[in-house]
């Protein structure tokens, strides 16, 4: 039996220009007309990566407007180790600032649990983290510690407990899925260099392996998505056990397009509606403030723009 029931779900960050998670936020009226946008959509379910006054007012809109919407919400952990392996940044964090962020985790951690106790009916299930144990990772955090996590969400509040974690690393962390509630996988044939054609072909390998892994739990997919935009045709790709810049060949079509991002998500949600599988696409909105550019690829997942204007 599934913990959670099929519905459409997305990932939700809703910063408008000149917005972001460390400055100021969207207002009510704004999170009201993005989830308006959302429900119109079919979406049910919305992920969201902190327990911040952004989710808060989410919450808020959700339950004034009674709102047929239901959201899963995490933790974004700070790093509580060095990772010597990070292509994306040096690391080199002192015992002290690591032994702070440990400390603001424990923090997170007891923030979402009061936020959860405020909202009750509009949170679905809580998570212990966000992509915290790969080689590659800039926000390591040991099996251990998420473990203890989990145990605190499970022991304080009465809603599913999961980790939100690639396809990749869940073969290592097999400890703590045995205390979660059901599996969250991020599946991304678009970083792997796989061509649009075959890339729900991945996601369903995905699926069936990490099920097979895990026979007895739930597997969703919170994450999996494809660009719509970037300044150059290079990807990071895993080759064996590292993560690469990978350069294509001078006249390699570009990966990332409007018309590949539409051919991608009609695609896999027509797979996920006939399986009944829940998976969170990454994402709804466009957020340009993520990148050096704004054309960078991260910036440029979402179905819509940063104007809010569908992209088909």
């Amino acid at each position: 039996m599934d913990i959670l029931q099929y519905g459409k779900a997305i990932c939700y960050s809703g910063y408008r220009k000149g917005q972001n998670p460390k400055g100021d936020v969207p207002t009510t009226e704004q999170i009201a007309e993005d989830l308006e946008l959302l429900a119109a959509d079919g979406y049910r379910y919305l992920r969201m990566y902190d327990p911040n006054l952004h989710a808060r007012r989410v919450l808020e809109v959700i339950r004034d407007k009674k709102m047929p919407i239901k959201c899963l919400i995490g933790i974004d952990s700070d790093p509580e180790s060095n990772n010597e392996r990070c292509p994306f940044e040096k690391q080199n964090y002192s015992e002290e600032e690591l032994r702070q962020n440990a400390k603001r985790n424990d923090a997170e951690v007891e923030k979402l649990i009061a936020l959860v106790k405020e909202f009750p009916d509009e949170v679905i299930a809580v998570s212990v983290g966000n992509e915290n144990t790969p080689f590659w990772g800039a926000h390591m955090v040991s099996q251990e510690r998420l473990i203890a996590h989990a145990k605190r969400l499970k022991a304080a509040l009465n809603k599913p407990v999961t980790f939100c974690e690639g396809y990749f690393e869940w073969p290592h962390i097999k400890e703590l899925a045995k205390e979660v509630d059901f599996i969250s996988v991020h599946s991304y044939p678009y970083h792997y260099g796989d061509d649009v054609a075959d890339a729900v072909e991945v996601n369903k390998k995905h699926y069936a392996d990490i099920k097979a892994m895990f026979p007895d739990k739930q597997v969703v997919f919170t994450e999996l998505g494809w660009s719509s935009d970037n300044t150059t045709p290079n990807y990071y790709s895993l080759v064996g056990e590292e993560m690469r810049e990978v350069i294509p060949e001078p006249g390699t079509p570009m990966r990332a397009s409007v018309e590949n991002e539409r051919r991608y998500v009609e695609e896999v949600e027509a797979w996920l509606e006939q399986e009944k599988i829940i998976a969170f696409i990454f994402e709804a909105f466009d957020e340009l403030w993520k990148g050096p550019k704004p054309n960078s690829s991260e910036c440029n997942f979402g179905l819509y723009r940063e104007d809010r204007k569908k992209k088909w």
